[in-house]
């Protein structure tokens, strides 16, 4: 179970800094006034679209999580059958996150809509909320007894040899 944490943690952490430089140039660009890039034109239509679809993102990958979690919860007695279900809700999560952030790159880069940084900034507080850790394990699947016990196990470090 410890090798499986830290393989959806790691992959997290993936999904997490791909989109942060990325959006880290396109503010730099937007804010700086520095750089010139002879962009095209994009049609304005598209700036209401994106947005739209990065807001929507948001709110569907927060009632996505929630229903995974539910099913989960009520499904499912074998701990390491939740703790695989939780680690795959987490992770499309995670690609939601990840879309919204190229998306809202993308969105500030070509339009300059500050709707896109406070969609990104959204977007980093449900990261950070909602990164794997046993206690939020704990806490999302309602673990009691041995069951949260095992769990807390996985935030001790193995010893070394």
């Amino acid at each position: 179970m410890k090798k499986d944490f830290r393989v959806l943690e790691r992959n997290v952490l993936l999904l997490i800094a791909i989109p942060l430089p990325i959006f880290a140039f396109a503010y730099m660009y937007v804010t700086s006034g520095n750089l010139e890039f002879n962009l095209p034109e994009l049609p304005q239509v598209f700036n209401y679209v994106i947005l739209g679809l990065v807001s929507a993102v948001l709110v569907m990958q927060q009632i996505a999580y929630t229903k995974r979690i539910r099913v989960i919860r009520g499904n499912t007695d074998d701990l390491n059958q939740k703790i695989k279900g939780y680690a795959r809700a987490i992770f499309l999560r995670y690609w939601h996150l990840f879309w919204v952030g190229i998306l809202s790159a993308f969105g500030l880069f070509f339009y300059e809509n500050q709707g896109f940084t406070i969609a990104y900034a959204v977007t980093l507080v449900f990261v950070s909320l909602s990164k794997p850790m046993p206690n939020r394990v704990v806490s999302a699947l309602h673990l009691k007894g041995d069951e949260k016990e095992m769990v807390m196990e996985i935030q001790k470090r193995d010893e070394l040899d």
